[in-house]
């Protein structure tokens, strides 16, 4: 009698089978990729270490910001392999940008060079794109030549100059962005475009410290040269103040003695001794006011309102005519917009008093909205000619103030109809950033 012989399913035995060699090859791809992104990791760090090198090499070998940038553009144009590359500035205000330099088929281009008109770059439709874009304040955004992200101005110099990658940088500091480094090539493969994001990132980061660290030391020096001017006008007035002033009121003290010692005296004596008082009581009324302008600044702890209350008392004391002051609630002002506030304040004042002819003179000073500041010296005089409306150095100084702290200076005048000079400031536009602006 035959007994059956008992086999195992095939298809159990082929699963049995295939789940080891399933395992191997699961094992094999992971080490695969393991292995490339342990190679791209080094190679993203030996980018990073070449540059810091160059960075570091160009610190010492170049005397300036400009020069600094120069050699970086060219070298990441030249180790990339790249067409051009072009770098987009930042203002304080986060609110305008320009290309500052360019480097196209091995030319550089400046803003301030004689060649920069010639250059047939996009720059104000890249430029809207850059401040519109809020993507690319935060990261490194590649495009294609033609993408359609891009302006079509931008697109159309892509297709014509044969760039088929653009990758965009920016100069990101913690706390804001400075800018943007773009870097154009023509036909490149994936893998290339991946090194050259690569290299665009860690050389951005080293340009971005280079021009911080150069815009910091630009402040610097900026604060220096103002405290310096600061120094030498205190030294002026003081100066005016121990010769000049101190010489005038002498003087003015002996002659008024003269006068009161002398009893009657010839008319014609009389009136020149007279009119030697008047010349020493006004020339030394002008030298304590040029100690004003030179020190515009009030006391240690005053404000606004203390300094205009006190240049007003000041000129009353010089003049028969009414002026008026009349103050309301100020805003918060520092920075050295006090002291150039106080500085109009002052000439204008003195403008009218000396130069009006008026029968009353008013000086009002008040908030805008809150935040801002309005000043106005209005009187009721003969005008100011239409040849001296832009000449002489009293209106050149107030402009030039209203100018440092960025205020309007607006001078309305008409003959026999009087004049109002009317500065207003106010600080700085802010922004509360939203979240996708946070990093900067």
């Amino acid at each position: 009698m035959q007994v059956p012989i008992s086999c195992p399913d095939t298809a159990e035995t082929l699963r049995g089978i295939e789940e080891p060699l399933t395992s191997v090859d699961a094992l094999h791809e992971a080490l695969t990729q393991e292995r490339n992104m342990r190679r791209r990791a080094e190679c993203a760090a030996h980018i990073q270490s070449a540059a810091v090198q160059l960075a570091l090499d160009l610190l010492v070998r170049e005397p300036d910001i400009t020069g600094f940038f120069r050699a970086f553009v060219r070298t990441l144009v030249e180790d990339s392999e790249s067409h051009a590359c072009g770098v987009w500035l930042l203002d304080d205000n986060d609110t305008c940008c320009d290309l500052w330099m360019a480097y196209i088929a091995g030319q550089f281009f400046m803003s301030d060079s004689a060649d920069w008109d010639t250059l047939t770059l996009p720059r104000a439709a890249m430029t809207a794109h850059l401040l519109a874009h809020k993507e690319n304040w935060t990261e490194t955004i590649e495009y294609t030549g033609e993408d359609r992200r891009l302006p079509a101005a931008v697109q159309d110099f892509n297709r014509a100059a044969g760039v088929e990658s653009v990758v965009v940088a920016p100069l990101l500091l913690p706390t804001r962005n400075l800018g943007w480094v773009a870097l154009s090539t023509g036909r490149t493969s994936g893998c290339e475009t991946q090194w050259r994001r690569a290299l665009v990132e860690a050389m951005a980061r080293q340009a971005t410290l280079a021009l911080h660290q150069s815009q910091l030391a630009d402040r610097s020096r900026a604060e220096e040269r103002r405290q310096a001017v600061l120094e030498e006008r205190n030294r002026m007035a003081r100066d005016i103040h121990d010769t000049l002033a101190q010489g005038f009121g002498a003087i003015l003290m002996q002659l008024q003695a003269a006068q009161r010692a002398a009893g009657d005296l010839p008319a014609s004596i009389a009136k020149s001794l007279e009119t030697a008082v008047d010349l020493a009581r006004t020339h030394l009324v002008d030298a304590r006011r040029s100690v004003a302008a030179l020190r515009p600044q009030a006391p240690e702890g005053a404000g606004v309102a203390e300094a205009l209350q006190r240049i007003t008392d000041l000129a009353r004391r010089t003049t028969d005519i009414p002026i008026q002051l009349t103050i309301a609630e100020l805003p918060p002002l520092g920075g050295g917009v006090d002291r150039e506030i106080i500085g109009i304040a002052q000439e204008a004042l003195t403008n009218a008093v000396r130069h009006a002819r008026a029968r009353r003179i008013s000086v009002h000073a008040g908030a805008v909205r809150s935040l801002g500041f309005r000043l106005s010296v209005a009187d009721d005089g003969r005008g100011i000619p239409k040849e001296h409306r832009h000449a002489g150095f009293g209106m050149t100084s107030m402009q030039e103030r209203a100018e440092r702290i960025g205020a309007s200076l607006t001078i309305v005048t008409a003959p026999r109809s009087g004049t109002e000079v009317v500065l207003a400031w106010e600080p700085p536009s802010f922004s509360i950033p939203a979240e996708s602006d946070a990093a900067r």
